[in-house]
């Protein structure tokens, strides 16, 4: 009996090793995969002090994969049985009307999550936006990769008023979405994304003038606004053949008066506490909660992991996110939110877990608070 189960077995690997190899075929070819850096432009990240051999590296060692190998950890997202891995209806949802947006005071802070990282933050008038993964199917082959809980979003990018900038943290599909740039590249006046980044806007027809690259710790001047490309720790890559081949960054904008913090994706590590150190405290920090596996625990938070990093760069509210959207990871959909809101309240440290697309306003009474996900 062993026998012909494990001929199974082999056999059904085989046809998901070809299925993938298909896929990967099909993606290479489909403009979703962006561009590459020229020759000229990798000779010059060398510069930056964490690249190296044609790939970036992060501050301190750091492995993508730390339990398992990767069909191993493909074997078990495909057929492990994870109770509640999915919610079982549509996510609650507040519409967003783009005439809100648009009516703000200069002091005011801001922010709407539209789930998992895509987040805008109003500051100093402006609006700046954070992962605009705005499309519900991600990738290009919508059949393999995870889907959205919710038919839509909140809003649409076509909706979106005027944006200042848009800042990507890294160039995976959950983060840096094809058909959400071409929905905004003629709307948004900057994109300011990591070293190697600006491969795949320029592929994908955003302007040259509104590109900007930014090494760890480079800063740029907008009206009333200075942005700080900062260190995470992570991987990049669109590709099987172009891991690593562009950079990953953390955020901080600061106006004279407020001061907001993104995480991007990344294991915990000791650059939390020196962003804190060099940029805090921060009157919000929105800080990668989901998607995590003890499989890959140095590129992925747990969520007490979240707090404790929000802690370090001196966050005053957390709102988690990289949840809500799409299952990445082999934890119930809303486990996340849960573990991380029990140990911010054991830390004191307060916490908002907004509805997709409600609004909140920092420093501007009760913080929304209701736990929905239950």
């Amino acid at each position: 009996m062993r026998k012909p189960l494990r001929t199974l077995a082999r056999l059904t690997a085989s046809l998901i090793a070809l299925l993938l190899l298909a896929g990967v075929a099909f993606a290479n070819l489909s403009p979703e995969l962006g561009g590459k850096p020229t020759k000229a432009q990798r000779a010059a990240y060398a510069k930056s002090g964490h690249y190296q051999d044609g790939e970036f590296q992060n501050l301190v060692p750091t492995e993508v994969m730390t339990g398992s190998n990767i069909l191993a950890v493909m074997w078990k997202f495909l057929f492990g049985k994870v109770p509640h891995r999915d919610p079982n209806q549509p996510l609650p949802m507040q519409p967003l009307d783009s005439l809100r947006i648009t009516q703000k005071t200069a002091d005011a802070l801001r922010v709407t999550w539209f789930g998992h990282s895509a987040s805008l933050v109003e500051i100093a008038g402006q609006n700046i936006l954070f992962d605009p993964m705005l499309s519900v199917n991600m990738g290009p082959i919508s059949w393999v990769t995870p889907k959205r809980y919710n038919p839509q979003l909140a809003i649409t990018a076509e909706q979106l008023p005027p944006i200042t900038a848009v800042l990507i943290s890294h160039d995976h599909y959950d983060h840096l979405d094809y058909q959400t740039i071409l929905r905004l590249k003629d709307k948004t006046a900057h994109f300011y994304v990591p070293l190697g980044v600006g491969a795949h806007l320029l592929a994908w027809g955003v302007a040259p003038e509104r590109i900007r690259e930014m090494d760890w710790n480079d800063s740029v001047q907008l009206p009333g606004l200075t942005i700080i490309s900062t260190p995470a720790r992570h991987f990049s890559g669109r590709g099987l053949t172009n891991r690593n081949s562009t950079s990953w960054s953390s955020w901080v904008v600061k106006s004279a008066t407020k001061r907001v913090f993104y995480s991007g994706d990344g294991g915990y590590g000791p650059h939390f506490r020196t962003i804190g150190q060099q940029h805090g405290p921060f009157d919000l920090a929105l800080m990668e909660c989901g998607q995590y596996d003890a499989d890959w625990n140095q590129i992925h938070m747990m969520p007490e992991q979240t707090v404790q990093a929000a802690a370090d760069v001196r966050g005053r509210v957390l709102l988690p996110v990289h949840w809500g959207a799409f299952t990445e990871a082999n934890h119930a959909w809303n486990e996340p939110v849960k573990r991380a809101v029990a140990e911010a309240e054991r830390q004191q440290l307060p916490v908002t877990t907004p509805q997709l697309g409600q609004t909140v306003t920092i420093g501007g009474g009760a913080l929304p608070q209701a736990h929905w996900w239950l």
